[in-house]
């Protein structure tokens, strides 16, 4: 998006302790919430009206990593679990980790002896600074559906892939609200970003929480502190054994043919 994205930003906001700060604070509940719906893009009157956010460690017992813990997890008044990942380097583990962690929401939900029809859906949202698929759409959507004729089998399962490289490919200003919030985790800044910060409340709420977190030397370490887990996905990509690659790469011909 050359000269839409300008150099100049406070805080690179697909830090992973940033996005966590701006969105998955108590404090900030309504950040979150703006962002989900325009994730979601629900029909006038099923929008989201409330979050409450859960504790994010995921049962050690399915776990090899015993620390691993997702980066915001949130429900709905009406019970939907929604999950959003932030993934900054891509290690080619992307679609089976989000649907084992969408497995683990959805199975860990119901106590021993509970009735499925307990069960409420489970949302998976992958934020990518990276290209995982196939195709320009920027915003992929997936559910289960009957490969016939496209019935949706039951609403319980929708997984969601934003891929920032192909907002910026778009090179033009934002026009959907969703648009408007790829463009701030972006890292925009300037004229483009004040005025869309005018446009949106929560984003402008989202700017202050940064300038505000900023000018706390604590903060601005925590800031830091993610930068060596990066290399360490780095490292991992970077010698991952070939086979594994060769299967990622025959399943995307599959989906291509």
């Amino acid at each position: 998006m050359k000269g839409v994205l300008p150099v100049r930003r406070i805080v690179n906001r697909m830090n992973d302790y940033a996005f966590k700060r701006i969105f998955g604070s108590p404090e900030n509940c309504d950040i979150l919430m703006a962002f989900c719906n325009a994730v979601l893009d629900r029909p006038p009157g099923e929008e989201i009206a409330s979050l409450e956010l859960l504790d994010r460690e995921l049962d050690p017992e399915y776990l090899a990593d015993k620390a691993s813990r997702l980066d915001i997890l949130a429900r709905t008044a009406s019970g939907t679990l929604i999950n959003i990942e932030v993934q900054v380097q891509n290690v080619g583990d992307t679609r089976k980790r989000t649907l084992f962690y969408w497995s683990r929401l959805y199975v860990g939900q119901l106590a021993s002896g509970a009735d499925y029809y307990q069960l409420a859906p489970a949302i998976s949202v992958n934020v990518l600074n990276f290209v995982e698929l196939p195709g320009e759409d920027y915003h992929s959507v997936f559910t289960l559906r009957r490969q016939e004729d496209g019935y949706r089998l039951i609403e319980d399962l929708e997984l969601h892939f934003l891929e920032l490289p192909k907002m910026r490919a778009l090179k033009r200003l934002p026009r959907t609200p969703l648009e408007k919030w790829l463009f701030y985790l972006n890292n925009a800044e300037g004229e483009a970003m004040d005025q869309i910060a005018k446009e949106v409340p929560m984003i402008q709420k989202a700017r202050t929480v940064e300038e505000l977190f900023m000018q706390m030397e604590h903060e601005r370490r925590l800031l830091r502190a993610p930068r060596k887990r990066i290399a360490r996905h780095r490292h991992l990509a970077e010698t991952r054994p070939p086979g594994r690659a060769q299967r990622g790469r025959r399943g995307r011909h599959r989906e291509r043919s």
